[in-house]
């Protein structure tokens, strides 16, 4: 019998993997030897995660300094990554039952399983839809308007996940994004937040369903983070051009998402681009007269509009 005492032995793991002695030999180790067990798989493990299931997760969030690498995740990210990597551990110390040669390659078929399944479970574990979907009535409360059932579904999957939205119940900057990716439009927060308190009137329609998925699912996150008292002055970490640039940042992304809707959908790329440009930032940026005269004469110049143009699509990689 392999000794499993002492740190973690990849070798070791790798030949009892081979000997179709994994599984086994985890369910019969004592705490130290399991640890150094759970080490040695995790050791090849992680690797796996991070390219095949971490990164290009993080590309669709776009999440680029994320993508980069494990130092680069933010914390809630590192605990995604953290939790599949977990997933896969645990999996792969129940199901490698019999000889396997190549452990990398036996692992990689067993990501999307493995990780699925762990965050279904975490889901039931809490009261959270382990899939969720939209039910019919609930479809029907929302009169089937396709944005307001999307929301609906985003709303059951937040309560869910263990991720916060900082100071607020919901991430609505996220769902911004995701409503100009649906619709085509951008929208304002008091808007959106309108319309995620009439998906929830809905859902209230049904008190005890309301109650089992959403509310206790909900009293397992954290606490939103109390604001300042509104009479102590607010203690400014960067200037006011640093945040000026951030909230373009975030109009940038609102803006590229729902270019890129109305692109899938068969429209024109100028078309597209004025119509998405002119809206999110016509007056909504620091010195708007100057912005706008700017903007208005630059979407008016074919030539500048071309460039534009170029450069969302290049953007975009299409």
């Amino acid at each position: 019998m392999l000794d499993t005492t002492g740190p973690a032995d990849v070798a070791g793991v790798r030949q009892l993997a081979r000997d179709g002695l994994l599984a086994g030999s985890a369910a019969a180790a004592r705490p130290r030897a399991l640890a150094r067990l759970r080490g040695g798989v995790y050791t090849v493990a992680w690797p796996l995660v991070f390219t095949r299931i971490t990164k290009p997760m993080e590309h669709r969030r776009r999440h680029a300094d994320c993508a980069r690498g494990l130092e680069w995740l933010r914390p809630d990210c590192l605990d995604r990554f953290h939790d599949d990597v977990e997933a896969v551990v645990d999996h792969a110390l129940r199901r490698a039952t019999s000889p396997i040669e190549n452990l990398e390659g036996w692992l990689a078929t067993r990501l999307t399983p493995a990780t699925v399944d762990a965050h279904r479970r975490r889901r039931g574990e809490i009261g959270a839809l382990q899939r969720p979907r939209l039910p019919a009535w609930l479809a029907g409360a929302l009169g089937g308007d396709p944005w307001l059932c999307d929301l609906a579904v985003q709303i059951l999957v937040w309560v869910g996940v263990p991720a916060t939205a900082g100071a607020e119940l919901w991430p609505l900057d996220g769902w911004a994004a995701r409503r100009a990716e649906v619709t085509g439009e951008p929208a304002t927060r008091d808007a959106l937040d309108r319309e995620v308190d009439r998906v929830l009137t809905a859902m209230r329609t049904r008190p005890a369903w309301h109650a089992e998925h959403v509310e206790r699912p909900l009293g397992h996150k954290q606490a939103p983070v109390a604001p300042m008292p509104a009479e102590l002055p607010a203690l400014e970490l960067v200037g006011e051009h640093e945040l000026a640039d951030a909230r373009l940042a975030g109009l940038a992304e609102q803006a590229l998402r729902a270019i890129e809707t109305r692109l899938n959908r068969g429209e024109a790329p100028a078309a597209a681009v004025t119509t998405v440009v002119r809206t999110v930032f016509g007056g909504r940026a620091p010195d708007t007269t100057a912005r706008d005269d700017w903007l208005a004469a630059a979407l008016a110049n074919q030539e500048r509009l071309a460039g534009i143009v170029t450069t969302v699509l290049a953007i975009l990689d299409r």
